[in-house]
């Protein structure tokens, strides 16, 4: 009974020593996710409060450069290249800051966010863009500092910053005519050699429309000027399953040839075995 008494001890102590209390944090995380035309935006930063304290020009010092939140970098990501002021962001993560003033804020794009507030040392080699944003005097006050996605369309956004009355935004173009005018005149243009190639390896290797899959071949290997050992392995065996013996050991044999080449062992035997098989070895 004592024995187990003090094991009980013992679990209740090491519960003590390890157990945590989650407070509240004082300038809490917060995380936009925004689509602007085709493009996915995220921004992730965090809200400290006025609390009663003067903001800009003393918490927020004039002419100093600004983390821009508060704890770890604020950070916004884009899955493409977007253009601010007129300079191209590539697809990727940035960590935002700022240097405000009365009138306007230099806003700053630094392509290294492993820094917890500004950099210890800045480098200007790692300023991916700038820009000169004009303060607007809101009549709404924000008690917590603010970032959003705002004024949406199809070719941009603005990245806005808001805390007290004072708010800031920095226009971004995304590519999103750019990528669908190039869907549009691919699709018109009709399919291309790899599509016509996908789908006739794709209806032989599920035994469907052999026919056809035969026809996307050909169309495929018509395209390609000079069709590379894999593709000449999959044409020869889809030319066995349709009948055309004397085609497809042609094709095996230039299969062949490409592979041993290319010094590919394994294609070498696929194709000696089919050759063998088709009784031309």
């Amino acid at each position: 009974m004592k024995k187990l008494l003090f094991v009980a001890f013992l679990g209740l102590m090491t519960a003590g020593v390890t157990a945590q209390i989650d407070t509240p944090a004082p300038s809490p995380a917060a995380k936009v996710m925004q689509v602007v035309g085709l493009t996915d935006v995220t921004l992730e930063y965090s809200r400290p409060a006025m609390k009663g304290r003067t903001i800009m020009g003393d918490l927020v010092p004039y002419g100093a450069m600004w983390r821009t939140g508060a704890n770890a970098n604020t950070t916004v990501s884009f899955s493409t290249p977007v253009t601010v002021g007129g300079k191209e962001l590539k697809a990727g993560s940035y960590a935002v800051f700022t240097k405000p003033t009365q009138d306007a804020w230099e806003v700053y794009f630094y392509n290294d966010t492993s820094n917890w507030g500004t950099p210890a040392t800045w480098d200007d080699s790692k300023v991916a863009a700038t820009f000169t944003a004009k303060v607007q005097m809101s009549n709404m006050v924000a008690e917590s500092f603010t970032m959003g996605i705002n004024h949406i369309t199809n070719e941009g956004a603005h990245l806005t910053m808001q805390w007290d009355k004072t708010y800031v935004a920095v226009p971004f173009n995304v590519p999103a005519n750019e990528t669908v005018m190039a869907q549009i005149d691919k699709i018109m243009a009709g399919p291309g050699v790899n599509d016509y190639y996908a789908a006739a390896v794709y209806l032989s290797s599920t035994g469907q429309s052999l026919e056809k899959a035969n026809t996307y071949m050909e169309k495929a290997m018509s395209m390609t000027k000079e069709p590379k050992f894999w593709q000449l392995r999959q044409q020869s065996l889809l030319l066995a399953k349709v009948g055309n013996k004397k085609g497809a050991i042609k094709a095996a044999q230039a299969s062949l040839e490409g592979a041993k080449e290319a010094k590919n062992q394994d294609y070498v035997k696929m194709n000696m075995d089919s050759l063998k098989e088709w009784g031309a070895m």
